[in-house]
């Protein structure tokens, strides 16, 4: 099983990592998605299960979640889909795979269960951004570690140096630092985001930072990179998957966007 502290110890900058919902634009282009995104270049990648709720989404995120929702897809739908992509393509094994998405469904499903499944599927972290830190520590930091899950935190240009010191004590993957307090899919000012970059990397942390929110391009994607080991794209990749009759051509057509110099 790939792990995220493996590809951090085999690439030390750059990193891409790719977000997508899970079931969108159709339930079963999952392992599609998961399969064009490992071959053609993405290090990492943030698997979105769909919420109705969604705090830090932007209208692209929260439309691509409402209508994963309609076509079918649920927490044990995307384990089925996740194990059947184990079983068929066995290269993806060296990227690390992270479930994003919000404390509600998950609870409903069964947080033990919910990490036992997800360990067997070949999960390597989860992210749930409402997941209060002290409830971290007291009742699912076991769990979690238990089933050699990392738990990744995020983090905001508002964070405090004593909270952000606490996180990384706590965190055992990365650290999710969103560029700016705002939703996701906005345009976001990197060159006035460079003192809190800035003030991150002079922090020292111990777990590596990957940027967030308002990465779009080969531009805002290096701009990223000068302050931390790498970025997450997003919105823009499911721009990109929204309306394409090929999910192996406009992957590798958006990946090369970014990572290949036009």
């Amino acid at each position: 099983m790939a792990t995220i502290q493996q590809l951090f110890s085999e690439k030390k900058k750059n990193i891409l990592s790719i977000y997508f919902t899970a079931g969108f634009p159709h339930l079963n282009d999952t392992v599609a998605i998961l399969s064009a995104l490992q071959h053609h270049g993405a290090d990492m990648i943030e698997i979105g299960m769909p919420y109705s709720d969604p705090l830090a989404d932007g209208p692209v995120i929260q439309n691509s979640s409402m209508q994963a929702l309609k076509n079918g897809m649920a927490i044990k739908v995307l384990f089925e889909q996740l194990r059947q992509f184990r079983k068929s393509d066995q290269p993806a094994k060296n990227v690390p795979l992270i479930l994003m998405g919000y404390l509600n469904p998950v609870l409903q499903y069964g947080f033990n269960k919910f990490c036992t499944d997800a360990k067997n599927a070949g999960i390597s972290g989860i992210i749930l951004p409402d997941l209060p830190i002290i409830e971290y520590e007291n009742e699912y930091k076991r769990i979690l570690e238990d089933n050699a899950l990392d738990f990744i935190f995020l983090i905001t240009p508002e964070t405090s140096e004593e909270r952000i010191r606490k996180i990384d004590a706590l965190s055992n993957g990365f650290i999710y630092a969103v560029s700016s307090s705002s939703i996701t899919g906005r345009n976001t000012d990197m060159k006035a985001q460079e003192n809190y970059f800035q003030r991150i990397k002079n922090m020292n942390l111990k777990n590596k930072v990957l940027i967030g929110f308002g990465i779009k391009d080969r531009n805002t994607f290096q701009q990223a990179c000068q302050y931390a080991s790498g970025a997450i794209i997003g919105t823009a990749y499911i721009k990109a998957i929204e309306h394409a009759t090929d999910i192996e051509q406009a992957t590798d057509q958006f990946l090369n966007s970014i990572l290949v110099s036009s």
